[in-house]
């Protein structure tokens, strides 16, 4: 077969031809398109990465908040836990005093409940020896008893200290009439006596009045004016009784 240099060269010109148009028209934009997809995808890749920095960052963030978040739960509660535990020492301790002061309480009141029992045990005690005393004493009682009480009443007079003394004449006359009560009748004589050292005490020489009044049991009870002087077995019982009931 004969080469034929004119046809070859004519076919060289064709795809020389070809090649630039394929170049200009179809290449070029190719290379273009594949750049511009490049050019995406690098932008898409860059955006993506950038996304999943964000979404680090926004990890790591979240998780450290969570951190603090559990963190500050953690705090809270046990602040709570230590609150509650103060309050519930605090109300225990409350509890616990006002238990002791109602057992003090109960204790003071059943102390006063005993001490009045006991007060009331001795006032009877004292009354029930008050009459049984009264009624010994009212049966060993005679003028044997009186007279002792007699000469008692007048050594008591005769001991006066001087200020009652003064006291007592110092009265207006009318305010100082003096009455004599006794037990039992008295003798002469013991109304002279009476007499005699209830003037020399007074400086009155008014005379006395003598009663008789058996309540006394045994002895005298001298009235000079708002003064008075009890020698006598039921006053005597009379102020240990009261005395008993005001301890």
């Amino acid at each position: 077969m004969e080469l034929n240099w004119t046809t070859f060269l004519l076919e060289m010109v064709n795809f020389l031809v070809l090649v630039w148009i394929l170049k200009h028209f179809l290449f070029r934009p190719v290379q273009e398109v594949i750049a511009r997809r490049r050019a995406g995808i690098e932008k898409t890749l860059s955006d993506a990465k950038g996304l999943h920095e964000n979404a680090e960052a926004l990890r790591h963030q979240y998780e450290g908040r969570l951190a603090d978040w559990e963190q500050e739960r953690r705090l809270a509660r046990e602040a709570l836990i230590r609150e509650i535990e103060t309050e519930r020492t605090q109300r225990r301790a409350e509890l616990h005093a006002d238990l002791d002061k109602e057992r003090e309480k109960g204790r003071v009141a059943e102390e006063h409940r005993r001490a009045d029992a006991l007060r009331g045990l001795e006032q009877t005690a004292l009354a029930q020896a008050a009459r049984f005393a009264a009624r010994l004493l009212a049966s060993a009682a005679g003028p044997e008893t009186e007279a002792r009480l007699v000469e008692l009443a007048i050594a008591e007079l005769r001991q006066l200290p001087p200020t009652k003394i003064a006291t007592l004449r110092n009265h207006p006359a009318g305010s100082n009439a003096m009455t004599v009560t006794s037990a039992f009748p008295l003798t002469e004589g013991q109304r002279v006596r009476l007499t005699q050292a209830l003037a020399t005490l007074t400086g009155n020489e008014s005379p006395l009045r003598f009663e008789q009044d058996d309540s006394l049991i045994a002895g005298l009870h001298i009235a000079i004016g708002p003064w008075i002087l009890a020698a006598n077995l039921r006053d005597e019982l009379q102020a240990f009784t009261e005395a008993g009931h005001g301890e």
